[in-house]
Parts: structure tokens; sequence; C-alpha cells
């Protein structure tokens, strides 16, 4: 029997409880999830590639079926490499809608076989982003509900 194989691509900037509650639901779906760590060079990052993959190692850990993975360039070579056609996508909200429906459509137009699968996140988690925590982090916020305890610490050490 052939393995379900996804990739959850993201910036992931940081990780939050939402992208860990897409993770944990998406993982009781597939056989084997990725989740990718992808540069995105137009955004300014609170945190290195390497960092936010450690990040989600360190909340992921003891998960059987999910690693965490990196990755620079377009999401379609990147499934193909990972013998897979299957992306996870979350939506928050309508807003997302539009934008992530853009993305998978131009996805499958450059490899027709991907299939693009969107989960929305538990209630309480519709609100919450990597750009909210990094604006509340920005003016000494309190994250600690909205990201792991890990995270919530090199955060405050960043903005120290």
């Amino acid at each position: 029997m052939k393995k379900r194989i996804a990739v959850y691509p993201g910036s992931f900037d940081p990780v939050t409880f939402g992208h860990l509650d897409i993770i944990d639901r998406a993982a009781k779906i597939f056989d084997h999830l990725i989740v990718s760590v992808f540069v995105h060079s137009s955004k300014k990052h609170m945190f290195s590639v390497e960092e936010r993959a450690e990040m989600l190692k360190a909340a992921l850990k003891g998960k059987k079926n999910v690693t965490v993975d990196c990755f620079e360039g377009l999401l379609v070579d990147y499934v193909k490499k990972k013998k897979t056609c299957v992306v996870i996508r979350g939506l928050r909200a309508i807003s997302d809608l539009e934008y992530e429906f853009q993305i998978a459509a131009i996805n499958r137009t450059l490899y027709p076989d991907i299939e693009t699968v969107f989960f929305m996140p538990r209630q309480r988690y519709t609100y919450l982003s990597s750009s909210v925590v990094r604006d509340i982090a920005h003016f000494k916020g309190d994250v600690s509900k909205l990201v792991p305890p890990h995270v919530a610490k090199a955060i405050a050490a960043r903005k120290g």
C-alpha cells in the first residue's frame, strides 16, 4: 500500500498553537507529514530558517510521522522532490480564501497532479497568525498563550 505523504509549507515565523493544531490534525490523516519551513525572500523574518526549523522540531518532538525540513524555491518542485502531490494549507478566515485559492490554482497550473487540502483551525485559533505574534512581541506583549513555551522564551530573548 502506498504511503500517504503530505507537505505543510509555511514560514512559521514563529510557529504558533494554530500551526500546531493543523499539524496534529493533518498527522492523523496522513501516514507522513513533512512540515517544511520555506525561505520567503520578500519577508523580513524574526528568526532564521534554521531557528524556525529547530523551534518546530522541539514543538513536534515525539510525533513519529512528522518530520521538519526546509526549502527554497517553487513549492511544486519541492513537492515533486518529496514524491508526493498533497499540500496542506490553513484557512483561518474568509480573507485567507482568495489568496490560498490563487496559490492552489497556480500550483495546479505548474503541476497538474498537485492537490491542496485546506484545514480550518479550531475556533480558538482563527484569529492567530505569526504576524499577530510578531506585532504583540514588538510591543513587549505577552505571547505565552499563543506559542509554545520555548518559542515564547526565544521571542523574549530576541526582543529583550
